[in-house]
């Protein structure tokens, strides 16, 4: 196949190999040929515009991959966008081509996509001065990236694919497009010497199986297969003059000669007849008009033929449009009416080969019946006889029986066994309707014993999904069972088999199989879910091939869906050899929308054994996985054990949401608190919600918490609250920001009544339980939805939709001297001294005054008072408070009669300890107030904050500075991630009042090989004259920890930032900063300990050896009296701090209870 002047990516012309164009590197030849604003062109995703377009390209998943997407279209006018690939030629018979698109927007007036005037997205093939179509997307499409496949077949001589979106008038959609795929495209090449036994040679060298000689497909790919002189014994009924020697019965409805122009374009027809691959070739069809139920059953018959056993009929079906069409091929005696092949669901925008072998002992007619579904069509071509089809002559033809008249139900109804009616919709939900249960019986569950249960093949290619008997005894499979077989479609590719239309489903459902494969490693079996409601596939499970017989039985997670839907399998080996795949003994479990698993109340789960009440919703775009932890971290429960985790960078990862759900729950008529522990890590992780969803109603956000928070769990409680007479679903929700870090959840538990007071509160689900009372009202309010006066942005977010609390002090709302106070729930003290920090923000005119107070058994005492503010973004406030019991936090805003003041509260939190220096942080507790800014353009990626337990995926020193053990904490950042999507990594202080001589003082840790120092530390000053770098240091590789200070002096309010910058990408390394201090008002000079010295992290081992050699040294002065002479000199020897745990220990410290806990060794585990 050629390639035309610009090739492919990854090209290759062998019949097989697919080649690519994955636009990385450029556009692979395909050209924007419109006339219009309206063009193509190639770009790459952007997060910042999630939900307007792609988030990611589809090859590598994130942000930094490119692909092809429409741009401008004009407001006014319907527009097209055309793509053209480069010219090619000599397709294969064989040829498939996929691509991945992804269509988002909705058009003005329009609910979404899914009206009459969505655009729609086509694939064409210019040849012989015509434009034929190959295929189109669907009515119905949801976001994400979905695959087109498009069936080429052979075309002879030169050709040209275009791509093409046409949109109506002010319709804001665009298409991106990625990873065009050539699949088995190219001609045979010349085979060798000798062919095999059922091979004949072609003319151009290469070989051909004899039972595809004469069968309509040029295989050869020189026509020799297809000579008319090799083939003048057979009998091929084209259509394109008439029907030959067939009858087409009278309808309606019938089987009628027509050709794509004059059907026209409507989705489900054919777009080219087989014979000539013209939209001017004839070919019958039955058709059902859309939403009016199937058509009836069209019949079309043969001449009679004499009783034979070598009679054959290869024939060209095109099924599309709908699940339900059915094609069946019989053969009629004067006694008889034999099924030999039926064919039943939606096979694509293709013409495939069928080939059946009659064997009649008596003289008999061949006859065709297609019942097309609703909005399908199902047509044939080329009906081409074997020279064993004889006539009979001179005798009394065969009579087809009488067609049996109307069914028993009405439109919109189906039979029971026992012929009750009942709906539809009502067979294969999952429950018995029927009293004889005949409307759940051929809906997939089966043996296998007395039928195929429901399951049909829907292949088009050389394999295909047929019942086999076992042929000896089987691990794995009885009697008989679903097996793959030799196929008699032309395409390459793997066999598919279907259920019915399936549904609703509730969330625990699952599907039970048996299987068996014996395949290389490139054969596999998969279960995928067909979701028309969505328009999505999903896969659902899958098994790679193994050298040896493998198999199981396996449970595969369907969950809750809408109707209809269909399983399928998905299943491709070389059956030349001894491969084989089999599967058996399929049930559906809890499926049935009502059902209750036994499970369902089960909120309180450690995730230990299994979920226990809680499930994966498997219409989210990516999964919750129950795991151990792949380079994240350990669980919390007992160190080595289990957790559930979502990672966005899994290559199975796409799109933006991933849901956690319960069942239905039964009322609560009182309030109950729900605790768990969670994870949050890395530089471009999202958000973490808790949702209440009560059945009628808007589901509600109880608990957020967004951006990293370290690789360290942390505990969090939220109250649950009465329903009332409503049942209700509470569901754990992702919501990524971007491609890296981790999301973990543990440790659940469900008890009666409300939490307590919140230790962190951003104010993003709901006010904390915080209550307002004097003459003011203080109100929870973002700057896009609120009334009152406030902040452009929150702290938390640092968006618009961010939310805070805040308070009108204007005269009218707040009148001078008049007080409106913000009290908290009593927050229990666990430690002798607390925390208490908070970000404020107030109006830049006369916003009164804020007084912050700890309440104790009615007795006040001020914490901060404030009345003016330097600059007008967010403040840091924070007071260390020694309780000797329950206190509580009031905040007292007080009006001074000003005009359209206000005070606003974010980011309450409360942390065991006591309360750092302004910027100073030795990170043991939390981060002090030292953030990654909240970037909606993403130019940044947000440091992490961890300890020194090895982690695989977030590395850094084994030690932190502070207490020198694996135990201790710091930030840190894996400068590998830095690069076209972000180039920078910031660190940033609270804002602090100007000075004019303090000093910052800090570690810092390198690891960064020398040859990819292009890497920079930066120390900057940020304030309103802009910024000002006053230290910086190379990247390099320290072998230690690293003490440095800086001078600082700023005329105006300013914010310390550590910036890692790059100027070349990747840049593989980490950084770590630890034990930072700033001295406000002490310049360095006047220090007394100059952190300047390198202080090895090593190893436990290196330390051991170090310890010896001093005690050795000291033990040796001591004996010679030296000692005394040190002390009288002052010096003293500095050891390395010793590790406080035991060795191989391998867990985290965790946030709540300090539990630390040793993994127990487990089988598998690597030393």
């Amino acid at each position: 196949m050629g390639t035309g002047p610009q090739g492919y990516l990854r090209g290759s012309a062998v019949l097989g190999t697919p080649f690519t164009c994955d636009f990385e590197d450029g556009d692979c030849g395909w050209q924007d040929v419109g006339t219009s604003t309206y063009r193509w062109v190639r770009g790459r995703a952007s997060l910042a515009m999630w939900g307007t377009g792609p988030h990611s390209d589809h090859t590598v998943g994130t942000d930094l991959g490119s692909f092809l997407v429409t741009v401008s279209p004009p407001a006014k006018t319907v527009a097209t966008a055309w793509l053209r690939s480069p010219e090619m030629q000599e397709a294969a018979a064989t040829c498939e081509i996929r691509a991945w698109y992804h269509l988002s927007g909705s058009c003005e007036g329009t609910q979404g996509l899914n009206e009459m005037d969505q655009p729609v997205l086509r694939l064409d093939v210019a040849y012989r001065d015509e434009v034929v179509g190959l295929w189109q997307s669907p009515e119905r499409s949801s976001k994400g990236w979905h695959q087109l496949v498009a069936y080429l077949g052979r075309i002879a001589g030169q050709f040209q694919l275009i791509f093409s979106l046409t949109q109506p008038p002010a319709c804001g959609a665009e298409v991106a497009l990625d990873d065009i795929i050539f699949r088995n495209c190219g001609l045979p090449g010349p085979g060798q010497q000798d062919c095999g036994a059922q091979e004949s040679r072609c003319s151009r060298g290469s070989c051909v199986a004899q039972h595809r000689l004469c069968d309509g497909t040029d295989d050869c790919g020189d026509g020799s297969d297809e000579d008319t002189t090799r083939c003048k014994s057979f009998t091929n009924c084209s259509f394109e003059r008439d029907l030959c020697d067939w009858e087409a019965e009278p309808g309606p409805p019938s089987w009628d000669r027509n050709t794509s122009l004059n059907l026209g374009t409507l989705y489900g027809f054919p777009t080219r007849d087989h014979s000539t691959t013209s939209r001017a070739g004839f070919f019958l069809h039955v058709n059902s008009a859309p939403n009016t139920g199937p058509s009836g059953t069209a019949q079309l018959s043969s001449p009679t033929f004499q009783a034979t056993s070598s009679c054959s009929l290869v024939l060209y079906c095109h099924l599309h449009g709908s699940a339900n069409s059915n094609l069946s091929i019989f053969y009629v005696t004067n006694s008889t009416k034999q099924l030999v092949r039926e064919r039943t669901g939606d096979m694509g925008s293709c013409w495939f080969r069928e080939r059946v072998n009659f064997s009649v002992t008596e003289a008999f007619k061949v006859l065709i019946e297609g019942v097309a579904g609703n909005g399908g069509t199902v047509a044939i071509d080329d009906l081409i006889l074997s020279p064993g089809c004889v006539k009979e002559q001179g005798k009394s033809p065969v009579t087809l029986p009488s067609q049996a008249g109307a069914g028993p139900c009405a439109a919109g109804e189906v039979a029971c066994d026992s012929g009750v009616c009942i709906a539809a919709e009502l067979a294969c939900d999952f429950n018995n309707t029927c009293t004889d249960s005949s409307d759940e019986k051929h809906c997939g569950a089966t043996t296998f014993e007395s039928g195929a249960g429901g399951w049909h093949d829907v292949s088009v290619g050389h394999l295909r999904w047929g019942l086999q008997r076992l042929a000896e005894p089987n691990t794995f499979l009885t009697g008989s069972f679903l097996a793959l077989q030799e196929g008699e479609g032309q395409m390459v590719g793997a066999a598919k088999a279907r259920t019915p239309l399936l549904g609703p489903s509730g969330p625990t459902c699952t599907m039970e199989m048996s299987y068996r494969i014996q395949s290389g490693p490139q054969g596999f079996l998969a279960v995928r879910i067909l979701d028309h409601t969505t328009g999505t596939t999903q896969l659902a499970w899958h098994t790679q091939g193994r050298v040896v017989t493998a198999g199981e039985r396996v449970r595969v997670p369907l969950g809750e869906r809408s109707r209809p839907f269909q399983v399928e399998l998905l299943a491709l080996v070389d059956l030349q050899g001894s491969a084989s795949v089999g599967v058996d003994n399929v049930t559906f479990e809890q499926c049935y929308l009502g059902v209750v698993a036994p499970t369902a109340a089960e909120l309180t789960c450690s995730f230990e054994r299994d979920m226990c009440g809680w499930y994966q919703d498997q219409s989210s775009d990516f999964k919750w996985v129950h795991n151990m932890g792949q380079g994240q971290g350990s669980d919390h429960t007992t160190g080595s054990g289990y957790f559930l985790s979502v990672d966005p960078s899994a290559l199975w990862s796409r799109g933006q949401q991933a849901q956690l759900i319960t069942s239905r729950q039964d009322p609560a008529a009182a309030p109950r608190c729900l605790s768990f522990w969670y994870l949050l890590a890395g530089p471009q992780i999202g958000t973490l919600n808790l949702k209440l969803q009560p059945e009628g109603e808007e589901e509600t956000v109880l608990w957020t918490c967004r951006g990293t928070q370290g690789s360290i769990w942390h505990r969090a409680w939220a109250t649950l609250p009465a329903t009332g007479q409503k049942p209700y679903r509470v569901a754990f929700e992702v919501l990524r920001d971007g491609f890296l870090g981790d999301v973990g959840l543990d440790d659940l538990a469900l008890t009666a009544g409300p939490c307590g007071a919140e230790l962190s509160c951003s104010f993003e689900a709901e006010g904390c339980g915080l209550a307002a009372s004097g003459q003011g009202t203080w109100q929870r309010q973002s700057n896009g939805t609120g009334t009152t006066a406030g902040p452009a942005a929150d702290h938390t977010t640092g968006t618009t939709a961010g939310h805070y609390m805040v308070v009108s002090t204007g005269r009218d709302s707040l009148p001078a001297g008049h007080r409106a106070v913000l009290t908290s729930q009593p927050y229990q003290p666990s430690v002798p001294a607390q925390c208490l920090a908070f970000w404020y923000q107030l109006s830049a005119r006369t916003p009164g005054s804020l007084g912050v107070f700890v309440e104790q058994s009615g007795v006040r005492r001020k914490v901060l008072s404030v009345s003016t503010m330097e600059g007008s973004g967010w403040h840091r406030g924070h007071g260390t408070i020694q309780p000797d019991g329950d206190w509580q936090v009031v905040f007292e805003a007080v009006g001074a009669g000003g005009d359209h003041g206000y005070i606003a509260l974010d980011d309450l939190h409360v942390s065991d300890g006591a309360c750092p220096e302004p910027a100073s942080c030795d990170f043991e507790q939390d981060m002090c107030g030292w953030s990654s800014p909240s970037d909606p353009h993403l130019h940044s990626f947000a440091w992490g904050w961890k300890s020194g337990v090895p982690l695989a995926k977030y590395p850094g020193p084994e030690q932190d500075h502070t207490l020198g053990t694996r135990n201790g904490h710091y930030v840190h950042f894996d400068t590998s991630v830095l690069g076209a999507g972000g180039t920078s990594a910031l660190l940033e202080s609270q804002p602090l009042p100007a000075t004019t001589d303090s000093c910052l003082r800090f570690w810092y840790h390198m690891d960064i090989p020398e040859h990819l120092s292009s890497g920079e530390l930066r120390v900057m000053l940020h304030s309103t004259a802009g910024q000002r770098l006053v230290w910086s240091v190379e990247g390099h590789h320290s072998w230690g920890w690293q003490g440095s200070m800086v001078p600082v002096q700023s005329p105006s309010e300013f914010q310390i930032i550590f910036e890692i910058t790059t100027r070349r990408w990747p840049l593989e390394g980490t950084v770590a900063l630890d034990d930072v201090a700033y001295s406000a008002g002490v310049g360095c000079h006047s220090s007394l300990e100059e952190p300047v010295e390198e202080k090895p992290s090593g190893s436990f081992v290196a330390e051991v050896v170090l310890g010896l050699l001093l005690a050795l040294v000291i033990v040796t002065l001591v004996a010679t009296g030296g000692w005394y002479w040190l002390k009288q000199q002052g010096l003293a020897s500095r050891t390395p701090a010793e590790s406080d745990t035991p060795q191989g220990f391998d867990n985290i410290t965790f946030r709540d209870d300090k539990v630390i806990v040793s993994p127990l060794p487990r089988e598998g585990d690597e030393a």
